[in-house]
């Protein structure tokens, strides 16, 4: 555990992932009370989140494959200038059907940062430390997560264009930050280019990734309503859950997280498969503060681990060229679980109630351990994995 960790690439790749999600978490939990506003329905205004995560998801497999072939860096900078366009647009735009139609475009280069940005910082990590350092990577995200919604929201009093022309300044910022990080193509990643298109998709990871899709499900509901419940059973601050979430994370990260490489990520991941749907059974079970903040702490300690063992997981059994294609497996199957989450929970909602619409998600949650275990097996994820030093650096 000798090798160094922390060096200037990583930290500039923390400021960006940082920057990165304090813009798009401002944006979706403000996004569903915008369209509201503009006349939209409760299942229209799970629709934002649901539409980009669906357009995520479905160009993430291709996407991801992009940096693998020009370089991360590259699309890093130019993913984040097209950002920056589609906040500006939010800023205009007047008809919450035509924010709907955007919100796909903005999808499909939503897609090609994750995946752009996950390999990137993959490539960064030594691989004997790769699940510790993802777990701090992930903190930046994390911090972001406990104050962007509450920073939205009081941007959002000052009127909804002046939040979207700040998202679009974030987004220049990233672009800045980008552009300051080293080239990130490694020795060989000319083969990468020679692959016919079809050699894109990591089919195994993808279908792996079924098992994350069961938890992002819970997550994409959560995003877009925890907020709105928050109200229903007058709590404060509204984003309560999103913020005792990321204080669970946190912790769990600064504690459990420096030993996964040691333990082992699959021994990690497998009980952190139980806590997402116990923390959301709380949630729909809560009638005040009090087990509305439990249920965010139990949900959190799971999924703040959750992540970081299962990308280490499936990192330690692909090649090195292929990590933007994986990382980009992983996020289509995320974002389908986020997007029929959102989208799902805001009809459950509309006809059953919040409590039933929680409760139903919980359900779904708990599948993910079985079907990882039959996944792993099924796929070959089970036979040992490569050596660490094997990976390219």
């Amino acid at each position: 555990m000798s090798e160094r960790l922390f060096t200037p690439r990583f930290f500039i790749m923390c400021a960006y992932s940082f920057t990165v999600f304090v813009s798009v978490f401002q944006l979706l939990p403000t996004a569903p009370y915008h369209i509201l506003d503009l006349g939209g329905s409760t299942a229209e205004a799970g629709l934002f989140l649901g539409l980009l995560a669906f357009a995520s998801a479905a160009s993430a497999p291709f996407t991801g494959s992009i940096g693998d072939r020009l370089g991360q860096r590259r699309v890093l900078i130019v993913v984040s200038l097209a950002l920056a366009g589609f906040t500006t647009s939010y800023a205009v735009i007047t008809d919450h059907r035509l924010m709907l139609a955007v919100v796909m475009p903005h999808g499909l280069v939503w897609s090609a940062l994750l995946s752009a940005q996950g390999a990137y910082m993959t490539h960064t990590i030594p691989p004997s430390r790769r699940a510790e350092g993802l777990g701090y990577w992930g903190l930046a995200s994390v911090f972001a997560v406990a104050g962007a919604p509450t920073l939205g929201f009081w941007v959002y009093h000052a009127g909804w264009r002046t939040l979207a022309l700040e998202l679009t300044a974030l987004n220049l910022l990233m672009a800045l930050v980008a552009w300051r990080l080293p080239d990130d193509r490694p020795a060989g990643h000319e083969l990468a280019i020679q692959h016919p298109p079809h050699y894109a998709v990591e089919w195994r990871v993808l279908l792996l990734s079924v098992t994350m899709a069961l938890i992002s499900f819970s997550y994409g509901a959560l995003t877009s309503f925890s907020a709105l419940f928050a109200d229903a059973l007058r709590v404060r601050p509204r984003g309560l859950f999103l913020t005792g979430m990321a204080a669970a994370v946190l912790v769990g990260r600064l504690t459990v997280g420096r030993s996964i490489d040691r333990v082992g990520h699959r021994r990690v991941l497998l009980p952190c498969l139980l806590a997402p749907p116990a923390g959301i059974l709380l949630l729909a079970l809560a009638d005040g503060f009090g087990l509305f903040l439990a249920s965010a702490l139990v949900f959190g300690a799971g999924f703040g681990l959750l992540y970081p063992a299962y990308t280490a997981f499936v990192m330690s059994h692909v090649s090195p060229l292929r990590r933007g294609a994986a990382f980009g497996a992983m996020l289509a199957a995320f974002d389908t679980g986020i997007g029929s989450g959102s989208s799902v929970m805001g009809w459950l909602v509309h006809h059953t109630g919040f409590r039933w619409g929680f409760g139903v998600v919980a359900g779904l949650a708990a599948l993910a351990l079985p079907c990882f275990l039959f996944a792993e097996r099924r796929l070959g994820f089970h036979r040992p994995p490569a050596p660490a030093g094997q990976g390219a650096r």
